[in-house]
């Protein structure tokens, strides 16, 4: 196998870098080792977009980060809640490696001040929250790489992990907005919800891409907005639930 091209991080970059390690509770010299590890520089492609036109960039390791993300909250919810049945368990991991969660823990580190794009891609203001998440993940999976074990990725992430577990588990319609909308018209003896999906714009990173009716009983009950059809399908099911619980 050909060994893997390295390259050197300018001074500036590598001090940027740094300082993101320590606010994810990461040694630098620790993981840089003198650059004898071959993956350190793996960090600097984690938070590099594709739009830069760099010859390396996030991609892969956004790719890496998704699968190492799954497991490593699989573990949290295995070692916090070990008596919780797999529907639970599937529920509540779905909301602690969602998009919008990722959002939140690249805000926290500022994680926007070091990631490198290209001059559309930044532009872009309504495509912000997507890149974060991106460069989220791909740093996640920047870090397994380096270390090959997820003892870092618990140590940065478990606090985040312990707070929105405390958000989701008290809320009403933790098993997710959908299927509490499904069980409130069950209840009832209606038919199921449907849900109307239109593509507004093709605009990447638009949280008004798509916009989702959904309709009981032969009635609008919601309207949702989103990047994605999931996203707006979730919304559209929150606001009709809000507009049950308010109307009765």
């Amino acid at each position: 196998m050909t060994s893997r091209t390295k390259y050197e991080i300018p001074m500036e970059r590598m001090n940027q870098l740094k300082s993101l390690l320590m606010r994810i509770k990461i040694n630098p010299s620790e993981y840089f080792e003198e650059k004898r590890n071959e993956n350190s520089d793996a960090i600097n492609e984690a938070l590099t977009h594709t739009s830069a036109q760099f010859e390396y960039n996030h991609e892969k390791l956004e790719f890496l980060g998704d699968a190492v993300l799954r497991l490593a909250a699989s573990e949290f919810i295995e070692q916090k809640f070990p008596n919780m049945n797999v529907g639970e368990r599937s529920a509540l991991r779905s909301q602690l490696v969602s998009d919008r969660w990722l959002t939140k823990v690249g805000k926290s580190i500022k994680i926007e001040e070091i990631f490198v794009i290209g001059p559309k891609a930044s532009g872009d203001s309504s495509a912000l929250s997507t890149l974060q998440a991106e460069a989220t993940e791909a740093l996640i999976g920047a870090i397994y790489k380096n270390y090959k074990d997820l003892t870092q990725i618990h140590n940065w992430l478990t606090p985040y992990w312990e707070e929105e577990s405390i958000k989701v588990l008290n809320d009403p319609h933790r098993k997710n907005s959908k299927s509490a909308l499904q069980e409130w018209s069950q209840s009832r003896g209606f038919k199921l919800p449907k849900y109307e999906i239109r593509e507004l714009s093709q605009k990447h990173g638009d949280p008004k891409r798509f916009l989702c009716k959904v309709h009981l009983n032969g009635e609008i009950i919601g309207k949702g907005w989103g990047r994605s059809r999931k996203d707006a399908e979730k919304q559209g099911a929150n606001f009709a639930l809000k507009s049950i619980t308010n109307s009765n």
